[in-house]
């Protein structure tokens, strides 16, 4: 039910009663921009765009923390989304009434952001920021949300450069005992840092020289168990004998931990994948590495081997656990051999020799 009424101060009065019965009005100057007004609403309610305006004040961080506590992400993509949010958007936001909040703002805040983050992490904040702004659209608390046409930084992609192998099994001379094995298992067999960390005596097969890969070392506190980083992370992985032979040495001086684990803390309990990470990181300089080198590096090494060694895209992504052969591209593609070579091969393999054979018959005209 909608209404125009002119008002003893000559302003004109534009009623209407949503759906709950809630009366909402305006003034105006003239009669036909009450009439405009109205006509929009009304075709809002009809085509499914009306949002109620007093839906919007709701504040950003009530509405970011009761969408947070209703999202099926997993354990390091909830800590993730509740890092970006509480450390980045609402402490900028979180006061704000969400319908205030205006797409200029937000290029400022992802300018601001950029002054001391790296383009990837800024992109990946903003990602979770636009997340919840589009479940407040969905939700009818906003009329269309602010994280439209927001300018990012770009990503500058450095093209990976393997460690040497000399480099690889200086750096495993120089970790703590305890933690040795590890730079041959990352090396040989391609796991993430979680997922080596988390590797227990159930998961490994010596007789089939192979390993399941399944689960991962969680960076909470207490320590905890989650699944790989996606569905196609799962995987088994075939063990080769150089890490078969150093696997069974470890495990003959250091006996399995709690959960069965291959590496432990000093007193047998799950090791602290911070305290691993600093621990190949003080090798890796000791040995000579660049100083960005990380446990992550020897994945990169594994795949570098694969890829030498003349194995596909498609086996590549199998052992790395990668979602889709294009990760696998994007990543590495710049290891494979070039194909000019290739091409020059094939050529003269065929016309070469077809060549060579009509000069020793004396056809070649």
């Amino acid at each position: 039910m909608a209404s125009i009424k002119k008002r003893e101060n000559g302003k004109w009065r534009a009623r209407y009663r949503d759906d709950a019965g809630k009366e909402h009005a305006r003034h105006f100057d003239r009669k036909t921009d009450a009439q405009r007004w109205l006509d929009e609403v009304t075709a809002a309610v009809l085509t499914g765009q009306y949002v109620d305006p007093r839906a919007g004040k709701v504040t950003f961080r009530e509405y970011a923390e009761r969408w947070q506590a209703m999202q099926m992400h997993r354990v390091n993509t909830a800590a993730a989304v509740d890092s970006a949010l509480r450390v980045h958007a609402i402490p900028r936001f979180g006061s704000r009434q969400i319908g205030t909040i205006r797409p200029g703002e937000i290029q400022q805040w992802v300018h601001d952001l950029s002054a001391t983050l790296a383009p990837s992490t800024v992109r990946v904040t903003y990602q979770h920021l636009r997340s919840v702004f589009r479940a407040a659209e969905l939700d009818r608390l906003i009329a269309r949300t602010p994280c439209e046409r927001i300018n990012l930084p770009d990503l500058e992609k450095a093209l990976i450069v393997p460690l040497e192998t000399d480099l690889v099994l200086a750096i495993e001379r120089l970790m703590p005992p305890r933690w040795a094995a590890l730079v041959p298992l990352m090396a040989g067999t391609g796991p993430r840092p979680g997922e080596a960390a988390g590797l227990s005596v159930d998961r490994l097969d010596f007789l089939r020289r192979r390993v399941r890969i399944d689960r991962q070392l969680l960076l909470t506190r207490p320590h905890s168990f989650g699944p790989p980083k996606t569905k196609a992370s799962v995987r088994t992985v075939p063990l080769p004998q150089v890490v078969v032979d150093r696997l069974a040495a470890h495990m003959a001086e250091f006996a399995p931990g709690e959960h069965g684990l291959i590496f432990t803390n000093r007193t047998g309990g799950a090791p602290n994948r911070d305290d691993m990470g600093r621990a190949f990181k003080a090798a890796a300089i000791t040995a000579g590495a660049p100083p960005s080198t990380r446990l992550h590096d020897l994945r990169h090494y594994y795949a570098s081997l694969l890829i030498r060694h003349g194995e596909s895209v498609k086996v590549v992504q199998e052992r790395l656990g990668h979602a889709s052969a294009k990760e696998t591209l994007d990543t590495y593609s710049h290891l494979w051999p070039d194909s000019e070579d290739t091409t020059r091969a094939a050529v003269d393999s065929v016309l070469g020799q077809a060549v060579a054979d009509s000069m020793r018959t004396g056809d070649v005209r």
